[in-house]
């Protein structure tokens, strides 16, 4: 094999190899930098990572002097073999996939602007007519996108569930590399199995009326086996009100790795400095507006319209500010997307301050569910999930404040994106 050739494989290795290559000093880094917060709970969770199925990958981005990104990546317990509840995470990919399909597609007419109609043919399926949370109550796929960002609403992410399809969804993210993915079912409707491989006929229209595109109910013939011995977790669960006195069955949930969240994320953010085979198909525009709603905070938005003081700024940015409901300083975006159910918390984001040129990647997942009881609702969110995350975002953010670059970033694709001045 040729040094060149080497170089290119090495280069494109998915981001899930990543810790292997680590030197010993920088598997302690993410380490180093908690310790210097010298706080009781990070120190707590930190002395028992297991516990708290806790893992964490941070990657460093230097520019060269034409602004290409150049990655270097850290983590902190990452196990793609260890099952985590992905819960909204997997919003993120939906987006993605459902503007690639649009793209795919390539209909006179059909973008994620265009109206649409949804019904019912199968089990429990709902319909959708109108939405009058959008601007002209009608439904569409970017209207969902919004709301999928802006407040993390799972009904969205259902409605792109199901325009996208359940076979299309994971073979888009596996064609990627993305191999660690199992997405199941929708959200909060106890959806599930064969009922959740059902997807519903929707109809896209013109203003006008006039019929642009028509997708019939589909059925994935597929079914995806469950790979993982680490899917039966805890003490027990909750079952119609009843304790079950035995572990909880995540076999037939939503499955997909830390380390695919946030290869997923860097190919978003940074499509032109991946490997051609991890992108996703978008255009510039599609780009702009994912990083538009990804960082948007919901008292910036009109359609939908949110009250501000149950929409705080970091309703869904849990790392730097996520255990504090005043608003967030204006120099600082986070592009993100964030999960929490069952006791675990996650966000994986794209952190920038344009005021000081600082940006990284960073992607974290912790457990916060002392009794081990599945299904209970008794869950530390409030007094260790989001107060660890918030301290790792800001730990990491300081580190990144000091560290010293050859070349300052050029943000100005991202701030425009963030419609800001």
């Amino acid at each position: 094999m040729s040094k060149t050739i080497l170089v290119l494989l090495l280069l494109f290795l998915p981001i899930t190899f990543a810790s292997h290559a680590q030197s010993r000093k920088d598997k302690k880094m993410l380490e180093r930098l908690l310790k210097k917060q010298q706080d009781s709970l990070v120190k707590a969770v930190m002395q028992k990572p297991e516990k708290y199925h806790l893992q964490i990958i941070y990657t460093q981005i230097d520019r060269d002097d034409k602004n290409r990104a150049i990655f270097k990546t850290y983590s902190f317990g990452v196990d793609t073999t260890r099952y985590f509840y992905p819960a909204s995470t997997v919003k993120l990919a939906a987006a993605a996939a459902a503007l690639e399909k649009l793209n795919d597609l390539n209909i006179d007419g059909l973008n994620k602007y265009t109206p649409l109609r949804i019904d019912s043919a199968y089990a429990q399926q709902t319909r959708v007519l109108t939405d009058s949370s959008a601007v002209d109550n009608r439904p569409s796929v970017a209207h969902y996108i919004r709301k999928v960002f802006l407040v993390s609403d799972n009904d969205a992410f259902n409605r792109l569930y199901e325009f996208v399809g359940q076979e299309r969804l994971n073979k888009t993210l596996h064609d990627k590399g993305y191999r660690e993915v199992r997405l199941l079912h929708r959200l909060s409707v106890l959806d599930g199995e064969e009922r959740a491989r059902y997807t519903n006929p929707m109809t896209f229209y013109t203003s006008e009326g006039k019929i642009v595109y028509e997708q019939a109910l589909a059925l994935n013939a597929h079914t995806y086996s469950n790979r993982l011995k680490t899917t039966n977790l805890g003490n027990g669960y909750y079952s119609k009100g009843k304790l079950v006195n035995k572990p909880m069955d995540f076999s037939d949930k939503n499955y997909i790795s830390l380390a695919s969240l946030h290869g997923i994320l860097q190919s978003l953010v940074f499509p032109k400095d991946v490997a051609p085979e991890r992108r996703f198909n978008l255009t510039e525009e599609d780009y702009t507006f994912l990083y538009r709603y990804m960082s948007m905070l919901p008292r910036e938005s009109d359609y939908p319209k949110y009250d501000p003081s149950e929409y705080y700024d970091s309703y869904v940015k849990f790392f730097m500010f996520g255990d504090n409901i005043g608003q967030m300083p204006e120099n600082i975006r986070i592009f993100n997307k964030v999960g929490n159910a069952y006791g675990y918390m996650i966000d994986n984001a794209y952190v920038v301050d344009f005021d000081n040129r600082v940006e990284f990647l960073l992607s974290a997942v912790i457990l916060a569910n002392e009794n081990m009881v599945f299904n209970s609702d008794d869950y530390q969110y409030e007094t260790v999930a989001l107060p660890f995350l918030t301290k790792l975002g800001q730990a990491v953010y300081q580190h990144e404040l000091n560290r010293k670059r050859k070349y300052k970033p050029n943000l100005a694709r991202y701030k425009a994106a963030a419609n800001m001045p």
